[in-house]
């Protein structure tokens, strides 16, 4: 609670001079809705750091920044602070101490865990033998069944979507806003196309961030962009096959101009070059704007969506070998690794950020009424 005070204090007093200073006040939708407030309260503090996008340039052009008395560093407050709420509203809470505490270990202890279960599974079922077999001719379900595998990620998924949805209520419900304010049609079209084009990224006169350093650059965006729309192309090709499956009748394996194969194999490549990208960019970053206790949850959620897309891609290439047994169960352990942490770790800063984008929508939209 102590450490917690301390953040919240820290942070109220960067706001508090930069809502005297307003020098950075077209930067980011942070400062605007700052300047809508005259005091700041923890809830106030806590969804200002989920608006923040981390992009540092408030702080290279704050007069106050070290090595000045005041001491003003808008991005690593906001950093700190922005955790410490995924910490608090994650659900149930002793997972969350448990990914939060071991990071990148933790995370791929888990993949390599869940991998040796589903061998042992395959063992107990006696078809351990079938693994190094190139008689399945790419077909995944003759090694495990797809209702097993429907059944087994769907319990698994659900779980996640229930963590994810606990997460989110918690942290309306704590902006004071209640269920009404979530039902503004306009306010969520605002937010939805700031949020997809990644609109706060562009920086100013669309020169790009000052991230990984000082000098603009468009590279985050891009580097972010690879990332969503390849995990989006990824759950899109698990869902097409599912339809394929269930609703058509068309057993896999499917062409590769299917819909399922084209989205997984451009998800894969989007997963490769969109998470290695943003893994350079953190290593290399200016640590005087980041708040370098994140790394490990960072860098877990960045290796297990490339092992994502390393793992799928080779799966697909592989699968006419006597290797497509174990690279499946190698892909469905870092992929079930992968659902597991989302609630607990860097996942969930899109979904709150998508809140804070919306209520600064919100709040914009009301001043104009």
């Amino acid at each position: 609670m102590q450490k917690i005070d301390a953040l919240i204090e820290e942070t109220r007093n960067n706001m508090t001079i930069c809502n005297a200073c307003r020098y950075c006040e077209g930067f980011c939708p942070v400062f605007p809705a700052m300047e809508r407030r005259r005091t700041f309260t923890p809830e106030d503090l806590k969804y200002l750091a989920n608006l923040c996008h981390n992009c540092g340039e408030c702080y290279y052009a704050c007069q106050y920044a070290p090595p000045h008395e005041f001491a003003v560093n808008v991005p690593q407050s906001m950093a700190k602070l922005r955790v410490e709420s995924y910490r608090q509203y994650a659900w149930p809470q002793p997972l969350a101490r448990l990914f939060d505490r071991s990071g990148l270990l933790a995370a791929l202890a888990l993949a390599v865990g869940l991998t040796l279960i589903l061998l042992i599974a395959i063992a107990l079922n006696g078809d351990l033998s079938a693994l190094v077999t190139t008689q399945h001719s790419g077909d995944f379900y003759a090694l495990l069944p797809h209702n097993t595998m429907a059944v087994t990620f769907g319990s698994v998924s659900l779980f996640v979507l229930l963590a994810l949805i606990m997460g989110m209520v918690r942290f309306w419900r704590e902006s004071g806003e209640g269920v009404t304010g979530l039902g503004d049609a306009e306010s969520w079209r605002q937010a939805l196309k700031e949020t997809f084009s990644l609109q706060h990224l562009h920086g100013q006169e669309e020169a790009g961030c000052t991230y990984p350093d000082a000098y603009h650059s468009h590279w985050r965006r891009r580097f972010h962009h690879f990332t969503f729309y390849g995990f989006m192309l990824s759950f899109a090709a698990t869902v097409t096959g599912t339809i394929y499956h269930y609703v058509f009748g068309w057993q896999a394996p499917y062409d590769l101009i299917s819909l399922p194969k084209l989205f997984g194999t451009l998800g894969g490549i989007g997963l490769l070059i969109g998470p290695a990208g943003l893994l350079y960019l953190k290593l290399v970053r200016d640590q005087d704007t980041a708040d370098v206790r994140q790394m490990g949850m960072d860098v877990a959620f960045i290796v297990l969506l490339w092992l994502t897309g390393l793992t799928g891609l080779s799966l697909m290439l592989l699968r006419e070998t006597s290797a497509m047994g174990v690279m499946l169960v190698v892909h469905l352990g870092v992929v079930m690794a992968l659902f597991i942490t989302m609630p607990y770790g860097k996942f969930v800063h899109g979904f709150y950020r998508l809140l804070a984008v919306y209520r600064n929508a919100l709040e914009r939209n009301r001043l104009d009424q």
